[in-house]
């Protein structure tokens, strides 16, 4: 069993298209999508319309979520331009798409944690904005009542593979189209995945064990960066540029 994971593409074709290009090249068929596809100051429509197109299993994220529980007037920065970008289709379409799944009985999916969108599973975030791994236990705790025996999750944007002390396996793919942000939540803090390329997983289960494959994949970030900056997102232009926040 052999399968490619994305994650956090927001909005980002050149970077979905680049990953889907490798992806291909490696022989995969297979694809599960973590969620955050759209939102951003970047494609959220040209997204939108390759990942409808692509044979895939999707889960919903925090940002598509919050395209279709609000109206734009209550949307965050990253959600009110891909909002405005998107038709009825690419809105009903990601009303259908489930919050968790199951892919082939083997691998639960969700887009942040089991029991929610909007909370980092592998990391935590101190008071003084420090980014570090979340305890052993605080993961584990999570993943209570998952019986499968690997576990996927994004949000973070940070490509990261955990082994829980009963065998089991959490990763993060890493964010196919935003390498660093800025959030407040739960105290201000930076993610940075620390170079501009399109991050996603290769997932394989062989000999009796499932192993990760982290891929990393050029493409033209400048565009992105450019589209970025001409949207008013001087942050996100940086981190697509430099995989880092100015």
């Amino acid at each position: 069993m052999r399968f490619a994971a994305v994650a956090d593409i927001h909005g980002n074709y050149l970077a979905l298209e680049a990953v889907i290009a490798d992806i291909r090249a490696q022989g995969i068929e297979d694809i599960v999508n973590l969620g955050d596809m759209a939102s951003g100051p970047l494609d959220a429509r040209r997204t939108m319309d390759a990942l409808m197109a692509l044979d895939a299993v999707h889960v919903l994220g925090n940002h598509d979520r919050y395209l279709i529980d609000r109206p734009p007037e209550k949307m965050g920065s990253w959600d009110r331009p891909a909002h405005a970008q998107l038709d009825a289709a690419h809105l009903d379409w990601l009303r259908a798409v489930p919050p968790t799944r199951v892919f082939r009985d083997q691998v639960f999916l969700c887009h942040a944690t089991p029991d929610g969108d909007e909370v980092y599973w592998l990391e935590t975030v101190l008071s003084d904005g420090t980014v570090q791994m979340a305890s052993m236990e605080a993961i584990e705790d999570a993943a209570k009542g998952v019986r499968q025996p690997l576990m996927l999750c994004g949000h973070s944007h940070i490509a990261r593979e955990v082994k829980l002390r009963d065998g089991r396996m959490i990763v993060n793919p890493g964010s196919v189209g935003s390498p660093g942000y800025r959030d407040i939540h739960p105290f201000p803090h930076v993610m940075e995945a620390g170079s501009p390329d399109a991050r996603y997983a290769i997932l394989e289960f062989f000999d009796g064990a499932w192993r990760a494959n982290f891929r990393q994949v050029p493409y033209d970030h400048d565009a992105m960066a450019a589209l970025a900056r001409r949207n008013g997102q001087p942050e996100l232009a940086s981190a697509l540029a430099t995989g880092r926040i100015g």
